[in-house]
């Protein structure tokens, strides 16, 4: 009888393990697969709402939790907490010993857990790779992790391109979809009344959600751009506006601040949440006219709802974007302008014909049997595939 393969997936924060979450648990139905979960970096953190809690709630199984966040924001405290993530998964690894490591995206945790599974000569397979986010560190970490991996799971056919370009053999790339479009496929979402009764906010006429992140590609710029959003969002009138905080990134403490202030000063028109959790938070982009910030939801989860979005900044320049984002300067001019737009007639009515190029079809059943097929031996041996350019990929 053949031994199941050792399947470990790495999860560091709320908003990847909903991606995550369709493709654990197929992986946890699998007969011929052993699941292992590993949670680490914002789930460990009471700052960030302990999330690991819901991945138990979900019925999962977590065979490890590794605490490498340091309660700072800093450069330094990143650098060091990337220093306590190799630290920590070297043991893990050691410990668990699995056949295959499965991560997602371009956070800092992410590439540590990356780098201590190359040293351990364990195959990584990568998902959301080959993307662009030019205003943030994370570009540089995911292709990193990119180059670290042996098997990529690409949400575009673009982004499977980019990977080859990086030197992987086409083969090894395979574009899969953006894994958050099957929780909006397969979620039950929430009613409207039950939403409000839900989160303890009332919708209003015209309703926006707003994350906004810092730019960790630039010095000390978050107090001012997020500084002009709020000035806008608090000239508008009849409009709800519900907040999500950000993550632990360097400068993310000083945006937190500034919303709570927001929210104490208009309590009646907005709202903010440390964590709004998978189903609520999809609930509200379906309720909303729109999504408001520097997220990466807005560019691929938001487009399936048929909403718009208004992408502020450059932290998300590079990502492939449907025809429903719309944007502009985090200045406070090209932001009204934005806003203007986005509840325009005209604006509305080309969103009803709105296609997400992020929706590939079923991430997840693809994801898992790939994973429990792909031939693991000599994988590691990867040979620089230099592309020159060819259609045929």
């Amino acid at each position: 009888m053949r031994e199941k393969r050792k399947i470990c997936v790495v999860t560091g924060s709320r908003a990847e393990y909903g991606l995550l979450y369709w493709t654990l648990k197929r992986l946890k139905q699998d007969d011929a697969i052993e699941l292992q979960i590993i949670a680490t970096g914002m789930h460990l953190s009471p700052e960030f709402g302990l999330t690991y809690k819901e991945i138990e709630n979900d019925g999962f199984s977590i065979s490890s939790k590794l605490e490498v966040l340091l309660s700072s924001d800093t450069p330094a405290s990143i650098t060091k907490s990337i220093g306590l993530t190799n630290i920590a998964f070297a043991q893990t690894f050691a410990d668990l010993r699995p056949d295959v490591i499965l991560v997602l995206g371009d956070r800092f945790e992410i590439f540590g857990a990356a780098t201590a599974a190359l040293v351990a000569r364990i195959p990584i397979a990568h998902c959301h790779g080959g993307e662009l986010t030019l205003g943030a560190i994370d570009d540089a970490f995911r292709h990193s992790i990119t180059k670290m991996s042996h098997i990529h799971f690409a949400a575009t056919p673009e982004y499977r391109r980019r990977i080859i370009q990086l030197g992987e053999r086409p083969d090894s790339v395979h574009a899969v979809g953006a894994l958050g479009i099957e929780s909006i496929k397969n979620l039950k979402l929430i009613d409207q009344a039950s939403l409000e009764e839900a989160i303890g906010f009332r919708l209003k006429k015209q309703n926006l959600l707003v994350t906004f992140h810092p730019v960790t590609q630039e010095n000390e710029t978050a107090e001012h751009q997020f500084g002009q959003l709020l000035s806008v969002l608090a000239g508008l009138t009849n409009t709800g506006l519900i907040f999500t905080m950000p993550n632990a990134d360097t400068g993310g403490r000083i945006i937190k601040e500034m919303i709570r202030s927001f929210v104490d000063d208009r309590p009646n028109d907005s709202i903010a949440f440390d964590n709004l959790g998978q189903l609520r938070y999809l609930s509200v982009m379906k309720y909303v006219d729109g999504v408001i910030g520097n997220s990466s939801s807005g560019i691929i989860e938001a487009p399936s709802f048929k909403i718009g979005t208004i992408n502020i900044g450059d932290r998300q320049s590079g990502r492939t974007r449907a025809n429903s984002v719309i944007d502009c300067l985090p200045e406070t001019h090209s932001i009204e302008n934005a806003i203007n737009k986005l509840f325009s007639p005209d604006f509305k009515n080309l969103l009803k014909k709105m296609e997400n190029p992020y929706d590939l079809g079923n991430a997840s059943e693809k994801i898992c049997s790939i994973l429990k097929s792909v031939e693991l031996s000599n994988i590691q041996k990867k040979h620089f595939y230099d592309w020159s350019g060819e259609n045929n990929i």
